[in-house]
């Protein structure tokens, strides 16, 4: 069973996440929360496998929160997935790099939320291509400084394109079909790309990629 906490200031918010969440087996409601420190309260006690919690929150916002709970050892099994309404999108790109599995944009289909929830309980990061597609589109139109990750001399020519397509929204079949090779072939170059950058997880991937220049 998938145990997931809600953190949203907007009742209606929790309630149809509540509801949503209470229609699927695998899935619990273990607690709500209104405000960050509520949320950070209820993390530590009641051990979630993923938060789903608002960026912007009275007291403490959902950025702050998640560096609190990135931070202590003893949630190391509390995965957190931000929600946010694309119009502050400028916030998404700050709860990647901090390291949050993934983000929701609030409007996202039922199905695309439950999937999200098992995405990232089950340790995998970000959301549907669709939603990956809009953000970096919105970034790179900002033109935002480059800045190569260190590390980035350790990849291979492959590895350089596949850590694009994954900073594009591309998933590993959409990958696989690209360059003709299997999925097996992509999340095995995905998973050394990982390792070399240092990145936590497929989410930071996406960082590195657009703050590379990658992405384009």
């Amino acid at each position: 069973m998938i145990r997931v906490l809600i953190a949203d200031d907007q009742p209606l918010i929790r309630i149809g996440l509540r509801v949503l969440i209470e229609t699927e087996d695998d899935l619990e409601v273990a607690g709500e929360a209104a405000d960050g420190e509520r949320a950070l309260e209820l993390t530590r006690r009641l051990r979630p496998d993923v938060v789903l919690m608002d960026i912007r929150m009275p007291g403490a916002d959902g950025l702050a929160t998640l560096r609190d709970i990135l931070a202590d050892p003893t949630l190391a099994g509390t995965h957190v997935i931000m929600l946010t309404t694309f119009e502050i999108d400028e916030y998404i790109f700050a709860a990647l790099r901090e390291g949050a599995g993934g983000f929701l944009v609030k409007d996202a289909d039922p199905e695309e939320v439950l999937r999200a929830i098992r995405v990232v309980a089950d340790g995998g990061s970000l959301l549907s291509p669709s939603v990956t597609r809009r953000v970096i589109g919105a970034f790179a139109s900002r033109r935002a400084p480059v800045a190569p990750n260190r590390r980035l001399d350790e990849l291979t020519e492959r590895e350089r394109e596949i850590v694009g397509l994954v900073g594009e929204g591309l998933s590993n079949d959409e990958i696989a079909a690209r360059l003709v090779v299997s999925p097996a072939t992509v999340r095995t170059h995905v998973g050394r790309a990982m390792v070399k950058l240092d990145a936590r997880d497929r989410a930071q991937l996406v960082v590195i990629a657009y703050q590379s220049g990658l992405v384009r």
